[in-house]
């Protein structure tokens, strides 16, 4: 088999740097991208606010206590879209295969480059270059021979760096990172790791493939392969959609239950909109909630068929809502999620790898 040559292109702080970049003022400055209301969520950090422990998602009040000369800015989708699609440009003059996971950030194959570079690392240099060129902004990249350690290695050297994994170092690069880093293992996951003596990718390696079925279930498989350096999944410009969701976030917390159901009930309506907008179908359900202390939490359930309709999307929602039931606080956000999604009878390749780990961290 050829042996793929993959990069993983991220943009370094991407709505902070546009709006930095397009308002001189800001520039060197601590900005966070979102509302700085007591019911504000930073949707964005720069690096100058990161320093001071200022991240995404996390409360502005909060935000505002690590960093008190914060600069809140309001976000601007239209300006981050636009550039988006400048860098996609840049991607699509080197290959084909470019597998977008969001606004600022992708997959490529270019084990064949249209522009004949011959090499990964020179088609990293010209990428990133160009970004820098043509919208001013910052990249970094991580290159290797998969897509679990690209993506790994892109945020190796971040900001504006680039690291470079070689077939022959991909799994002793893997086994030097903690457990952490792999993308899908979130903070409930490495503490029931933590628990059983793993914390690091070599600790992950020197399990076999059966114990980490026993343990981690269907995607143990995948634990095991990732822990090697192993990662035979290849960069699909056809990415199927994983997950359609919404959520809205409460000025006033809703404490009583006929105004949760009102609430809810609305999150079921957009949520079934946007489901069939996107002809989506999926069989599992999953609610997340989240409560005036900010302590979120999240319940799903599978079925063993599609979603059939909004009525069956709805009794399944009401019953995650009904385990959180009654609140001894009020809730501040409210969400709903269809995953496991489907098209054309056929299963996303992606989801069995990013959707069961994000569902299996639920948290409790």
């Amino acid at each position: 088999m050829v042996t793929r040559k993959i990069i993983h292109i991220d943009m370094d702080a991407f709505y902070a740097s546009v709006e930095q970049r397009d308002n001189p003022e800001l520039r060197g400055k601590p900005v966070a991208v979102g509302g700085s209301s007591k019911r504000g969520v930073v949707a964005a950090a720069s690096y100058e606010a990161r320093k001071f422990g200022v991240k995404s998602a996390m409360p502005s009040s909060r935000a505002i206590r690590l960093c008190p000369d914060l600069i809140f800015v309001k976000s601007n989708f239209d300006a981050y879209r636009a550039v988006s699609r400048q860098i996609r440009e840049i991607f699509a003059r080197h290959t084909d295969l470019i597998q977008p996971l969001s606004l600022d950030e992708a997959y490529l194959d270019v084990t064949e480059d249209k522009q004949g570079l011959g090499s990964a690392i020179k088609v990293a240099k010209a990428i990133r270059a160009a970004i820098r060129e043509e919208t001013g902004l910052t990249a970094s990249a991580g290159v290797s021979y998969n897509k679990f350690i690209a993506k790994l290695a892109s945020d190796q050297n971040k900001p504006d760096g680039m690291c470079v994994i070689l077939p022959d170092q991909g799994p002793e690069f893997v086994a030097s990172l903690p457990v952490r880093r792999f993308h899908g293992v979130g903070p409930r996951t490495a503490e029931k790791m933590a628990k059983l003596g793993i914390e690091s990718g070599a600790d992950l390696r020197a399990k076999d493939e059966a114990w980490l079925n026993r343990n981690f279930g269907s995607w143990g498989s995948y634990l095991f392969k990732a822990s090697r350096g192993i990662d035979d999944r290849a960069v699909n410009p056809n990415q199927i959609r994983k997950s359609v969701s919404a959520e809205r976030t409460y000025f006033d917390d809703k404490e009583s239950e006929e105004e949760i159901c009102a609430a809810f009930d609305e999150i079921i309506d957009i949520t079934w909109e946007r489901i069939e907008r996107c002809k989506a179908q999926g069989r599992t359900v999953v609610m997340k909630a989240r409560y005036a202390d900010f302590r979120t939490v999240t319940r799903s359930h599978s079925l063993q068929h599609l979603v059939r309709d909004k009525a069956e999307f709805a009794k399944v929602g009401y019953s995650l809502l009904e385990q959180i039931m009654p609140v001894t606080q009020g809730l501040r956000l409210l969400g709903l999620t269809l995953a496991g999604l489907v098209q054309d009878g056929e299963e996303d390749e992606m989801h069995g790898m990013h959707d069961q780990l994000r569902l299996f961290d639920i948290e409790n």
